[in-house]
């Protein structure tokens, strides 16, 4: 079978790692453009083009597919079949139908839960016990199309979504590799019409800590958001990024976002039902290095004391210094 491959980030690096493992060799991999990374805002490669370049395979990253001139470049390559996997890009009806067998996609969810873009972290979020991967033959709507194959994954109470994703990638690859080799022999099932959930992209508005919630509530933020773009809040005239934290049932009896407590097992702080046990975190002074509650409280003791409101907002000086 002649495939190709399209995918962005590490899930999908590692969807193709399974592929190549197998002995499967994309006669292309379409991958987004390179992007702005780090302090430096040097352009970096995706996960993906890194492994096709290492591979030596042709890769393709076309700022969009609806030009018929990429309709006409994909047609060439004469695919029997498109894998998708975490692209990021839109793929048109004449793409679609361009492979033999048209595109699958690897959707990390159990559809037609979490349809869209962040299907790993809104599980997570939401405080879902399991979830999964499907492969699905790709059509116009947003992750609607029928399944091939579904592989459950349970998400306990101290899984975050580098974890998750980690796992569902191996699930993924594992069901994918099943999927082609009883192609074009298996069939796929329509997806349920009930249970219909749509993970939303995350946006900077999905990390602000909003106190005024269950301490559970954003812990989960912090689990789901920690790899990609970590909880934030405000904390006199810096802002604290939240990267590891618990949240304890017992009432902190105070207001929400106050410090109640503050040592080297964690800063303490109030929500709305029990309290926030910050174990991890970062500031943007300094080196801007991940810290423990120790740490923080040594070199910036003043922020932490007890009685402090945090997630106020933060002065626009500051605001422009901000990683």
């Amino acid at each position: 079978m002649r495939l190709g491959f399209a995918g962005t980030p590490v899930f999908a690096c590692r969807i193709l790692e399974a592929l190549l493992q197998a002995g499967y060799r994309p006669a292309v991999v379409y991958t987004q453009p390179d992007r702005p990374s780090g302090r430096g805002r040097k352009q970096q490669p995706s996960a993906v083009k890194a492994l096709a370049v290492a591979q030596g395979l042709p890769v393709r990253q076309p700022i969009s597919l609806r030009p018929t001139e990429e309709t006409a470049a994909l047609a060439a390559f004469q695919l029997d079949l498109l894998v998708v996997a975490a692209y990021g890009l839109i793929l048109p009806q004449a793409i679609l139908a361009a492979p033999r067998f048209g595109c699958i996609n690897v959707h990390a969810s159990l559809l037609p839960r979490w349809r869209g873009a962040a299907p790993i972290e809104r599980a997570i979020m939401a405080g879902d016990s399991e979830t999964g991967v499907c492969i699905m033959q790709m059509e116009r709507g947003l992750d609607t199309g029928p399944v091939y194959l579904c592989r459950p994954c349970a998400i306990t109470p101290d899984t975050d979504a580098p974890a998750l994703e980690a796992r569902l990638a191996v699930l993924g690859g594992e069901a994918l590799l099943t999927c082609l080799d009883q192609l074009p022999e298996l069939r796929p099932a329509p997806q349920a019409t009930e249970g219909v959930t749509y993970a939303s992209k995350l946006t900077r508005a999905d990390a602000h800590i909003d106190w005024h919630r269950p301490a559970a509530a954003i812990e989960r933020q912090v689990r789901a958001l920690c790899g990609r773009l970590p909880p934030f809040t405000a904390i006199g005239a810096a802002r604290l990024s939240v990267l590891e934290a618990q949240a304890l049932e017992q009432p902190a009896g105070a207001a929400a976002g106050t410090i109640v407590a503050a040592s080297s097992s964690g800063i303490r702080v109030a929500c709305a039902e029990g309290t926030l046990n910050v174990t991890l975190l970062k500031l943007n002074l300094g080196k801007g290095q991940p810290l423990q509650p120790g740490d923080a409280i040594n070199g910036y003791g003043g922020l932490f004391a007890i009685g402090t409101v945090v997630g106020r907002e933060i002065a626009d000086a500051t605001e422009q210094h901000i990683p």
